[in-house]
């Protein structure tokens, strides 16, 4: 079957934000970076996850289960060691950790191995229902301090209901998102977003990560009505985003199909430039560089040669 170039697009411009998100955050003491960094999450796993969630249909028995393990359970625990071993070369001070406690962008593959098992009983409850049922989880999980990075717990249940929300939607509701008049409200959207967080530029990251509880971040008793206001924010950039993909294809539409490799490798060039503070951005055209720098680390490991190489630990294939 020819495949959707929509989800393609969608799958490589979201590679591309996560990559330039973790590129910028160690400089936002200005302001236009501290700003995207804020706005880029507030959609871009939600997004990613959503997209997870509609390609999760078929899923829940055994030999589904059992490739998830080999596709997702393996390549964290290979990787889990990989980036252990790497961070410890390069002399980072928390390479040792816990097998338990994901290694930089890691907490993906086990939250992902989580949402299918959580799919297996959500699937049978109507959506109506199932949704705000997984939303009042995600809010409940911040009130719980022992709910935290282990294992990705709290990323696994604060993201699930945009894998559910995924998992449920139809390829005609996307339809709909990409009429002109709502494609024109997302615009208006995405900007007022962009234009708040500029002039209101203390929002803590650590609501948009979900991988801290409301004590750690700082909110007490109002972090459920927060987390309510960010899921209602993250829900509305999501459906912004989804309206404005192109639904055609496009010179990067073939390099969405190979964002796993990118996902599970950009780390290496991201904590190598962070520990060696390679660059130094004061100014816009820093942040140009930083546009480049990003499009060349999502390019490079698309590439057929950087699959051959690692496709053996990632998808446990011979090249």
């Amino acid at each position: 079957m020819e495949r959707d170039v929509y989800f393609d697009n969608a799958r490589w411009l979201m590679i591309a934000f996560v990559v330039f998100g973790h590129l910028i955050q160690p400089y936002q003491d200005m302001l236009i970076l501290q700003t995207s960094y804020t706005w880029i999450y507030t959609f871009h796993m939600p997004v990613f996850i959503f997209l997870a969630g509609f390609f999760a249909r078929g899923m829940g028995h055994k030999a589904g289960i059992e490739k998830l393990v080999k596709k997702l359970l393996l390549p964290y625990l290979f990787f889990q060691v990989i980036y252990t071993i790497f961070y410890y070369a390069i002399g980072k001070e928390d390479w040792l950790q816990s097998v338990l406690i994901p290694q930089w962008a890691l907490w993906f593959l086990l939250s992902l191995f989580c949402w299918h098992m959580l799919l297996i009983p959500f699937k049978y409850v109507r959506p109506l229902l199932g949704i705000p049922l997984a939303v009042l989880i995600g809010v409940l999980a911040g009130y719980l301090d022992t709910i935290g990075s282990e294992l990705s717990l709290s990323r696994t249940f604060v993201f699930f209901p945009f894998f559910l929300i995924g998992y449920w939607a139809t390829k005609e509701q996307l339809a709909v998102l990409r009429r002109m008049p709502i494609r024109i409200g997302a615009g208006v959207v995405l900007i007022s977003a962009g234009v708040v967080l500029y002039h209101f530029p203390d929002l803590s990251t650590g609501w948009l990560l979900g991988s801290k509880s409301f004590t750690e971040i700082g909110a007490g008793e109002s972090g459920g009505l927060i987390r309510m206001l960010v899921y209602v924010l993250s829900a509305a950039m999501m459906a912004s985003v989804l309206s404005l993909i192109p639904a055609k294809k496009t010179v990067f539409t073939k390099y969405g199909q190979r964002t796993l490799y990118v996902y599970l490798l950009h780390g290496f060039a991201i904590q190598y430039i962070r520990v060696e503070d390679l660059f130094e951005v004061s100014n816009t055209l820093d942040v140009l560089g930083l546009l480049f720098v990003t499009f060349s680390i999502v390019w490079i490991l698309s590439q057929r040669w950087m699959l051959r190489i690692w496709k053996p630990l990632i998808e446990l294939k011979s090249p």
